[in-house]
């Protein structure tokens, strides 16, 4: 991609992921705006709720209906979209494996599960050596990360979790695994009409996905390591991110507003041609483990 443009949409859409076990979960939130600098908005899963099923059957509709007069679509995820290969190579010997190909193992162990759940992967007598279960650290654990997760801690975002690891509150892995299915889902369901960012580079008119992190862009309106707790603090937020407010009263639970926060911050972020072409991301990137959408823009 030309590090002089970066692609138009007219439309950001991000969405605040779980890998919970269960057929609803309070933990999904979708929230979506337009260009310019209306406010985001909530999107209501059916019956209130959002399944990933549910999520999966939104987007593959929405997206399905473009080109629509509003222009392509952005969607982010907060998810990792893959693993760090230095572990997860291994499950394919003899072989320059892809992101790709790590999704079509990912699904071939986990078709049976419902909900797009990942969970058996993590068990799998191959693929599933590297990860940390449960009880103390074992002595072979080796905690790694991809590229772009240092690049995260590098810029003071933090310190995400190595998907490996699946124990914990803060623990990321069950999420990327049944990402990792979702995007495989929707690739297949929607042909030449949907890109995977940075593994594809996206074609004019054609909708991306892309991984987010809601702490980068809360850090970019200055609440840094804090969560946003109510509607006062939600609408300044947004008036940092160059959104007008959304007038909601009361508490905000911590899933909505990284899911407003991100969908007004990623139509900020998608017009800076920077964030297209960080730095770090290298061949290793764009071929197998990713990059998180913002990262790494030195002198962004």
């Amino acid at each position: 991609m030309s590090k002089a443009a970066a692609p138009a949409f007219g439309r950001f859409i991000a969405i605040d992921w779980s890998g919970a076990r269960g057929k609803r979960y309070a933990g999904i939130a979708v929230a979506e705006c337009g260009t310019g600098d209306a406010a985001p908005r909530l999107v209501e899963g059916p019956g209130g709720w959002w399944s990933r099923t549910a999520v999966f059957d939104w987007l593959r509709a929405e997206l399905a209906r473009e080109p629509a007069p509003v222009g392509p679509t952005l969607v982010g995820i907060d998810c990792a979209f893959s693993l760090p290969f230095a572990v997860a190579a291994r499950g394919f010997p003899g072989r320059q494996a892809t992101v790709f190909d790590l999704w079509d193992a990912v699904e071939e162990v986990c078709a049976g599960e419902p909900d797009f759940s990942g969970g058996p992967f993590a068990s799998h007598p191959l693929h599933g050596l590297g990860f940390w279960h449960g009880g103390p650290q074992p002595d072979w654990y080796e905690d790694p990360h991809r590229a772009t997760e240092w690049a995260c801690r590098a810029d003071g975002l933090g310190h995400p979790q190595s998907p490996y690891k699946l124990i914990g509150s803060k623990q990321v892995g069950k999420g990327a695994l049944a990402g990792m299915r979702v995007l495989r889902a929707l690739r297949t369901a929607l042909p030449g009409r949907l890109a995977v960012w940075p593994f594809e580079d996206p074609a004019p008119g054609t909708s991306v996905m892309v991984e987010i992190y809601p702490r980068l862009f809360l850090k970019h309106t200055g609440f840094g390591q804090r969560k946003i707790r109510d509607g006062a603090e939600m609408d300044e937020a947004l008036r940092r991110l160059g959104s007008h407010p959304l007038r909601r009263s009361g508490m905000v639970s911590d899933h909505d507003s990284d899911a407003l926060v991100s969908a007004a911050g990623l139509r900020r972020l998608a017009a800076k041609a920077a964030a297209w072409t960080p730095p770090g991301l290298d061949d290793t990137a764009r071929r197998r483990e990713g990059w998180i959408f913002g990262v790494g823009m030195t002198g962004s």
